[in-house]
């Protein structure tokens, strides 16, 4: 056998996790809606964290949970991701 060479051992921060409340599990298997293009997304909330957590990619399917009217909702993604996005950036399936 030939020898390996092992990338070293790297250890992520903190913030690299996500929060257990931005998680649903089993994540669902049915959706509502689809995304129209890759949007950001917040955990906490979009008017209280200035960067964007992170970013879903367009066509991605989410069930829609919670929209107030206002601009924003929240949605779960296929991975049990709960997040905060703009809501017209979906589209029912």
């Amino acid at each position: 056998m030939g020898n390996f060479i092992r990338p070293k051992a790297v250890v992520l921060s903190e913030e690299s996790l996500i929060p257990e409340d931005n998680q649903i599990s089993p994540p669902p298997n049915r959706f509502t809606h689809q995304l129209k293009s890759s949007q950001p997304f917040y955990y906490t909330g979009a008017q209280q964290a200035s960067p964007p957590d992170g970013e879903l990619p367009a066509d991605a399917k989410v069930v829609l949970l919670r929209h107030d009217g206002g601009s924003y909702c929240r949605v779960v993604d296929e991975q049990g991701l709960y997040v905060e996005i703009q809501f017209d950036s979906l589209k029912k399936l």
